[in-house]
């Protein structure tokens, strides 16, 4: 599975990146550095990489910024790597969308474990198209495309983060269905967060903003549990 997958390293430390690069290319990943920004994303636009690792020290004061380009033009899923050991900052950056969080310093062979964890991930998304559930999921007013990794509601493409979608597909797909928070972290980003189920809520609140007053369906809170997709019956019920 990790024959050829194509990973991009951002980052600021050449001792690090050249460590991380020798890593990964060692389990068979084509690997391109950068450590300077060019523009928004320039350089990745012809490597076309499945996976990004970036530092967050990278890209000046905005990284997230930059993470934002980089999913506008690849949907892929980004690793972070930081020497900022407070969970705030981890939180921050798991709810600006990234997938895994790592702390510098840190064991090359935990950097592979890392990054093979992100792409058997992408793996199973991907093999949707093979499955029983539909890659595609069409409501009333809102339109879910995993294999595009677009949403549209009321006919207009709105801008959202993979997990946004992702997070959305995954309540949508189970109508009525109640999932805890914890089974949501474990699906959508794919191991557990001590203590940071709070990433849940505030992309539930997220997902709530970007769709004001939908008339057949909402995403509702189960007190004490969790979360569901809710469709509207006629009668309002």
């Amino acid at each position: 599975m990790t024959q050829h997958n194509r990973i991009l390293i951002a980052g600021t430390d050449p001792e690090l990146t050249a460590a991380a690069s020798r890593a990964l290319e060692e389990k068979h990943y084509e690997v391109m550095v950068i450590h300077n920004m060019r523009g928004p994303v320039d350089p990745v636009l012809g490597f076309h990489p499945d996976l990004m690792i970036i530092d967050s020290a990278f890209a000046g004061s905005d990284p997230h910024g930059y993470l934002q380009a980089f999913w506008e033009k690849t949907h892929n899923p980004v690793l972070v790597i930081s020497s900022n050991p407070d969970v705030s900052n981890k939180v921050l950056w798991l709810e600006k969308g990234a997938d895994d969080y790592l702390i510098k310093p840190f064991d090359m062979r935990e950097l592979n474990a890392r990054v093979l964890a992100i792409l058997r991930r992408c793996m199973l998304h991907s093999s949707l198209a093979n499955a029983d559930i539909p890659v595609t999921l069409e409501y009333p007013e809102l339109s879910i495309n995993l294999s595009s990794y677009t949403v549209r509601y009321h006919g207009e493409k709105l801008s959202m983060p993979p997990k946004e979608i992702e997070l959305l597909y995954f309540l949508a797909a189970s109508p009525g269905q109640v999932f805890t928070r914890d089974q949501i972290l474990h699906h959508i980003w794919g191991y557990e967060y001590a203590g940071d189920t709070r990433t849940v809520d505030v992309h539930i609140k997220r997902l709530r903003r970007k769709f004001p007053s939908p008339n057949t369906w909402s995403i509702e809170t189960v007190w004490g549990v969790g979360y569901k997709f809710q469709i509207a019956h006629p009668d309002g019920g």
